[in-house]
This record gives structure tokens, sequence and C-alpha cells, in this order.
């Protein structure tokens, strides 16, 4: 009888809990937004490359970690590397359906005025958005910036006001743009560090646009019209893809230049150089820095079986936690042998889970330092037990008789 009185205790015991324990997370930290997963932070190389850019910074691309730094938030004129953004708008419009590559685009007067580089349009001509594109992105013309501009906003006043949001919506917190073109130098500004953010956006969400900036010679205007890139990075650096050249005599000469190689995508900054031979080889300097330390490497895949989780209230008592996209880790060379991986599941998680769900996260660490972070899901769903079934299966767990 004493063991009977003490099962309807132990009954009671477990009703509060049902119905009052609320879950408590561990540390699983915040999910990832891209497959490939980012590096901490590294250490400032300062002058470690001796440049004479004013400002310059290397990124990753795929994560955005800054792999060297130089001045990167000084506030200074970009001249034509303004058209990134200008660029990304239109790629926007176009992959949102707003817009077609092949609709035809009409030149305005305000449009023809621009001076500085151009394809020397005429009031009244139309060009494909396609057209536009190659002009834009390969001879930096300013006229046709302009057209795209007014296509889409119905100004270029309205279309800089897109582009102010879209820099507030990236976190460009140091960027004001007044044209769409940077023929502007006074309180027309960006930084280093903002111009990778954009630049990143750009070839990252919209990777169409490495099809014109990466053409090193084209025509316009049915061929009468040469188009060279004025990236010569195109030409002469392996893997480069881009992005922007610009100048001014304010500006000096800038570029935000990209380049792939086995799987990495790096973009470099470069502002305020005292001439375009300067520009192209701390550029290339850049690169090679990051291209000679840094690797893409593959770590686990999609799918794999990581570990088991106890689920509380559950049909089933545990759940295959599995990581949810590829592993890619962004390393310096050698350190691929050397990673650690600590697995932070939620312990307290309790029924029902879907499939795919979070249940915890993998934290890469290289010699104690967090190198990467990777999102455990729940391979299959767990349906919530019934009362009952919670109930017998505590009574037979007591009477040692198995789980139900």
């Amino acid at each position: 009888m004493t063991k009977k009185i003490f099962v309807y205790l132990m009954l009671v015991v477990f009703i509060s809990v049902s119905f009052f324990m609320q879950p408590v997370f561990s540390e699983s930290g915040k999910e990832n937004s891209t497959g490939t997963l980012a590096v901490s932070k590294t250490e400032d190389k300062g002058a470690l490359l001796d440049l004479k850019a004013k400002s310059a910074l290397l990124i990753d691309a795929a994560t955005g970690n800054v792999l060297y730094e130089k001045n990167i938030h000084e506030k200074l004129p970009l001249a034509s590397v303004t058209k990134i953004m200008s660029m990304l708008l239109v790629m926007e419009a176009v992959d949102g359906g707003k817009i077609k590559l092949e609709d035809m685009v009409p030149v305005s007067e305000h449009s023809y005025n621009m001076g500085g580089s151009q394809v020397y349009l005429k009031p009244g001509e139309q060009f494909s958005v396609h057209e536009f594109l190659k002009a834009v992105a390969m001879h930096s013309a300013n006229d046709g910036t302009v057209a795209l501009a007014e296509f889409l906003a119905g100004s270029e006043e309205a279309f800089v006001t897109m582009m102010n949001q879209k820099a507030k919506d990236l976190g460009m917190n140091n960027t004001h743009f007044l044209d769409s073109t940077g023929l502007t130098d006074d309180g027309h500004y960006s930084t280093a560090y903002d111009i990778s953010l954009m630049s990143k956006e750009l070839i990252m969400k919209h990777p169409k646009i490495l099809e014109y900036t990466s053409i090193w010679h084209d025509t316009f205007r049915d061929g009468k019209f040469s188009l060279d890139n004025t990236n010569r990075l195109i030409h002469s650096y392996k893997g480069s893809n881009g992005l922007k050249t610009g100048f001014t005599t304010k500006a000096g000469y800038c570029l935000s230049a990209s380049a792939l190689r086995n799987g990495l995508q790096l973009i470099a900054v470069v502002l305020g150089e005292p001439d375009a031979n300067t520009r192209f080889a701390e550029a290339a300097k850049l690169l090679d820095y990051g291209f000679a330390s840094y690797e893409i490497s593959e770590i686990n895949k999609k799918g794999e079986f990581v570990n088991e989780l106890e689920i509380k209230k559950g049909l089933t008592t545990k759940v295959k936690a599995i990581y949810d996209n590829d592993v890619r880790l962004l390393l310096a060379k050698g350190e691929k042998g050397k990673i650690e991986r600590v697995v932070k599941l939620d312990t307290t998680l309790t029924a029902p889970i879907k499939k795919g769900q979070k249940l915890g996260d993998v934290i890469f660490k290289v010699d104690g330092k967090e190198v990467g972070k990777a999102q455990l899901v729940a391979e299959s769903e767990v349906k919530k037990a019934s009362f009952f079934r919670l109930f017998f299966r505590m009574i037979f767990s007591w009477f040692g008789l198995g789980k139900g």
C-alpha cells in the first residue's frame, strides 16, 4: 500500500511539473545567415602591407570577415565606386521582376548632360537595360547610370533617396549619396568598410552582375562604340571578376576589386590612391595576401549526424541532431587539422518538435578561439505524447518494465 501511495504522490508531482515547468535555453548562439560560416574577426594587420591608400580593406565576401584593414571607417569621397550602389538597385529590380534586362530605357536631357565618362547618349535614344549595364559596369558611363536611375525611380533625385535608404538598410552608417554617379565630391562620401558592405551585397545576392563586371572588352551602340573595362585587374589578375573603379581629383584613385580562387571570393577596397598604377597594384597586393593566407575548408556535410537529444514529453524520447547546412569555414592556411568541435544542444526542449527545428549549435574552435558556428536541427519530427502515454511510461519506468 505504501508503494502505491508513493506512486500517486509521484503522479501529482509529475502533473505539476508538466503544467508549470517552462523551458530554459542553454547557450546556443545566434543562427548564421549563410551556408558558409563566419570566422571571428582577425587581428588588425595595421601597416603590414605598407599601403599608400588613405583607406584600405580586405574581406571574405561570403562571411564579411575582415582580413586586413587600414582606416576603414574614415569618410572619403568615392567617385564612381558610387555606381556599385546604383548597380545594386538595378539588379535588385531585375531579380525582383520589377524590370527586365530587355526593357528599353529612354535617354533624357538630364542624362545627356552628364560629363566625365560617358557613352555619348542623345536625348530621345533608347537602349536596353542590358546594354546600359555593360556601359556602366565596364566603361563607368555617367550618362548611362543616370538613364537607368531615371528609368527605375522616375528621377535621379528619387533614385538617390533609394540609394541612401539602401545604405541605411545595409548598415552603411558613414555613407551619404548626393548623386547616382559619384561626380559630386563635397557631401558625397563613404568608407572602405561601407563600400565593402554594398560590394558584398551586390555580388553575393546578385551574382549575375559579375557577367558584366568581368568583361574585358565589348561594344555599345551596335558595335559603333568600344567598351573597355576601366578595371585593369580584369585583364591582368587571375580570378578577377569585378567590381568598380573611381576617380576624381578630390577622391583620388579608388577601387573595389573582387576576385575568386578555389571557392574563396575576396573583395579589396582601396580609396585615395595617388595614381592609377598604385591603385591596381595595391588592390592586387591585398588580394594576394588574402589568397596566400586564407582558404575555404569543407568541414562537414548537410544532414550529417552529430548527436542524439532527449526530448521531454515526446511520443519518442530522442531525436537525432544533424547539420542544417554544409559547413564551410574560412581558415588561415594550416588550421584545418586543429579544429575542435564543441556541441551545444538545448537540453530542455519539449515535444512537439518539427523536422528541421533548431536543436543547438556546433562551435568550431582553433587554439581556443572561435572560428565558426554551425546550426543543428532535428532530423525528424517528434510528436507530443498524450497524458496517459506519459503516465504509463512513468509507471513502467518505476517498476522497471521499460518505457511505454
